[in-house]
């Protein structure tokens, strides 16, 4: 199954060099990186990235992240993927562009 870590291009990018991601500040201050299904990107795009308009899904296999993956209840009771360690550039397999959130609600993945 594949899931999605949404970010500025500018993250990726210092993520892509470093080689690691330690989470970003919300990620941080949660205790884990926040991933989520193709499902759930459009509103979790529309909800917290709406001010980011270069913004970014990486996509990652959750095969490769072990034990350190764990579904657990969020918005509205709905299973989410939270990530408790740290990702490694080779976990993700492809970046996709998307489309400036906007305020209405989709339907779709990345």
């Amino acid at each position: 199954m594949r899931i999605y870590k949404l970010m500025a291009r500018a993250d990726w990018e210092a993520f892509r060099a470093v080689g690691t991601f330690e989470g970003s500040a919300d990620d941080r201050r949660d205790g884990f990186i926040h991933f989520s299904t193709a499902e759930q990107t459009p509103e979790t795009a529309r909800r917290h990235f709406a001010d980011v308009a270069d913004l970014v899904a990486l996509e990652v296999e959750t095969d490769r992240l072990g034990a350190a993956l764990k579904w657990e209840p969020s918005r509205g009771g709905a299973l989410f993927p939270h990530l408790y360690g740290v990702l490694d550039v080779r976990d993700v397999v492809d970046v996709a562009d998307l489309p400036k959130p906007s305020l209405n609600t989709g339907a779709g993945g990345p």
